[in-house]
């Protein structure tokens, strides 16, 4: 059965800047994924519940407050803990590039700096979500 991808956008720690990640999940909205957007001030827990709950293809971060190398971290073992682990983690924000690799290895998948296209992180997605999956996903 075909089904939408299903997006978690997270506002994680308290980063209470969204605006960002409303363009971004609006984005993803319009090209024909669903989008859950959980608001500002989310814990990691939170944000992990609403994937599982939600039955999420994706988590999308937005992090502006330098906490990244916390909370990207516990929401991977998080993740890891409630067997999320064909589950997509990226992230977007104020990330110094210098944390990148960091990220990388605890399952941030992709990062997006700020002035990334929004063309770029629909097609990121819809791609990296597919792969993840094994399975061709077409975001709709």
């Amino acid at each position: 059965m075909k089904r939408p991808i299903r997006v978690v956008v997270a506002k994680a720690g308290l980063d209470g800047h969204d605006r960002g990640a409303k363009v971004v999940a609006r984005a993803l909205r319009d090209a024909g994924m669903e989008v859950i957007y959980t608001g500002v001030h989310q814990t990691p827990e939170q944000v992990v519940e609403t994937a599982l709950q939600e039955d999420a293809d994706a988590i999308g971060l937005s992090l502006l407050s330098g906490a990244h190398n916390y909370i990207f971290p516990r929401v991977s073992e998080l993740m890891k803990e409630k067997g999320l682990d064909d589950v997509l983690l990226f992230g977007g924000g104020i990330i110094p590039e210098a944390d990148w690799p960091a990220l990388s290895k605890v399952g941030v998948e992709k990062v997006f700096p700020p002035g990334a296209s929004l063309e770029e992180i629909t097609k990121y997605v819809r791609e990296a979500v597919g792969k993840k999956r094994g399975v061709v996903a077409d975001g709709r």
